[in-house]
């Protein structure tokens, strides 16, 4: 009885072991296809595309917003932001470009790297002084900028900010304006949204600077955090 038992308990064993390596086995190409995408180009900015139905994020650039100027000191001022934008469409906008999803940004872009013709956008992008690498999210392209800066092509040929730093000097003087609307002392807005949702944002968060305060429907502003909590409303995301 116990041999039976045990032989009874190594097949199952066996079994169980041999549908998990065919799981594991089917799992793999599955993945990959899944992670894989390709359709033509729609440019939305230098570094944001829709590629088919999916917008997508390029991994490890970033390109100077499309408000963005550069120059300044002795150099004119010029919106090399719309230049650039211009110049990636010129390239792209249309062609195939076949990408591998890496991750998914929090506004729900798939973060991807991508290439047309063979050829990988981002380290093309930065080769040509049109986008910058990312280090905060990878150093794959740090040398290829650092060449583009080195020759002077593309927006390395005038002054020109970081976009990072750019988007975060845009906050800092948006939030700066914003807070000399508040009421002295209240700084947090509590702000309905078209759900329904009672939120309220900081100063500093993305959406603070945006944000407006309608008193009439219902929205305020509060003066401390536990003030917003226990009338109901949430703190933001972001």
């Amino acid at each position: 009885m116990i041999r039976i038992c045990s032989r009874f308990v190594s097949v199952i064993f066996t079994i169980v072991s041999l549908t998990s390596l065919v799981a594991a086995l089917g799992a793999g190409p599955a993945q990959a296809a899944q992670a894989a995408f390709s359709g033509k180009v729609r440019v939305i900015d230098g570094d944001t595309f829709d590629v088919g139905d999916v917008r997508v994020r390029l991994f490890g650039v970033d390109a100077p917003e499309k408000d963005q100027t550069c120059g300044g000191g002795s150099q004119p001022n010029w919106a090399c932001g719309a230049w650039v934008t211009s110049e990636v469409r010129a390239r792209y906008e249309g062609r195939r470009a076949r990408c591998e999803r890496l991750d998914t940004d929090r506004y729900g872009r798939a973060v991807a790297r991508c290439a047309v013709d063979g050829q990988d956008v981002g380290r093309t992008l930065v080769s040509d002084g049109l986008a910058f690498a990312y280090r905060e999210y990878s150093l794959d392209y740090d040398l290829d900028e650092k060449r583009a800066a080195v020759r002077g092509v593309g927006v390395h040929g005038t002054q020109v900010q970081r976009p990072a730093d750019y988007r975060a000097e845009s906050r800092a003087t948006a939030n700066a304006a914003a807070l000399a609307e508040a009421p002295k002392g209240c700084v947090i807005k509590g702000n309905i949204s078209a759900k329904g949702a009672r939120i309220y944002h900081m100063p500093g968060q993305q959406h603070y600077a945006p944000t407006r305060i309608d008193e009439s429907s219902g929205e305020r502003w509060f003066c401390s955090e536990a003030e917003a909590r226990n009338a109901g409303w949430r703190k933001a995301r972001q």
